[in-house]
């Protein structure tokens, strides 16, 4: 606790400015945006693009049955899958660009996306 003594007023406060600085700087730099569509795609090919505004819901076809996608205001996601193990019903709600549910037995995924690129390790 020696090294206490040593900050001066001064010190205390450029440690207070740098910490507002970075507490406001969240949530500029670490979002990606605001949601604004959801790309379904069956195979790799994109089998719609809806807008995140609209309350839809999809039936798309693959080699195992069909996957039931629900869209509503803000938000998507898998309803069900015949797939065995159910991990992309088990995603729940997408709502952040860059989420993805992906039912890979079926060859179905359910993409959100914004005006920006999200960009993550995999991009690299």
């Amino acid at each position: 606790m020696h090294w206490l003594s040593l900050i001066r007023p001064g010190d205390w406060l450029m440690m207070l400015a740098g910490l507002a600085t970075v507490g406001g700087s969240i949530p500029f730099f670490w979002q990606g945006g605001l949601a604004d569509r959801a790309i379904i795609r069956q195979e790799g090919k994109v089998f719609a693009e809806v807008d995140l505004r609209s309350r839809k819901q999809f039936e798309v076809g693959g080699p195992l049955g069909t996957t039931l996608i629900a869209v509503e205001p803000g938000r998507a996601r898998v309803v069900s899958d015949p797939g065995p193990r159910q991990y992309c019903v088990r995603q729940g709600w997408l709502m952040r660009p860059g989420e993805i549910a992906i039912c890979a037995p079926n060859r179905v995924s359910l993409q959100i996306a914004g005006r920006t690129k999200v960009y993550d390790s995999i991009s690299y």
